[in-house]
């Protein structure tokens, strides 16, 4: 696992207290892209699937706004891609 995959899974445990969450990382997917590295290794693009009890009875919108004010050091340190599945623990999930 790599420094910022640990930095996304520590922060979004430590505030969310997750009954799930998974934290991929798909910069292999973007080799020789935008932001992306040539040969697609890295932490560039990182996809977060999470669900929470602190998102039940929150908005799509705001479960993002959350999710990427705690992650702003991460994004202001160089991610340049950051998916987000956010859902409550009341949301039907497909992953």
């Amino acid at each position: 696992m790599g420094s910022i995959e640990k930095q996304i899974r520590d922060t979004l445990s430590q505030a969310l207290d997750p009954v799930r969450m998974e934290v991929i990382n798909e910069s292999h997917l973007h080799a020789g892209h935008a932001g992306g590295t040539p040969d697609g290794s890295g932490e560039t693009h990182m996809r977060v699937r999470i669900i929470s009890a602190k998102f039940d009875g929150v908005g799509r919108v705001q479960r993002h706004r959350m999710i990427n004010e705690l992650l702003k050091p991460v994004l202001d340190e160089g991610l340049h891609a950051l998916a987000l599945e956010p859902a409550a623990t009341t949301d039907k999930v497909r992953w």
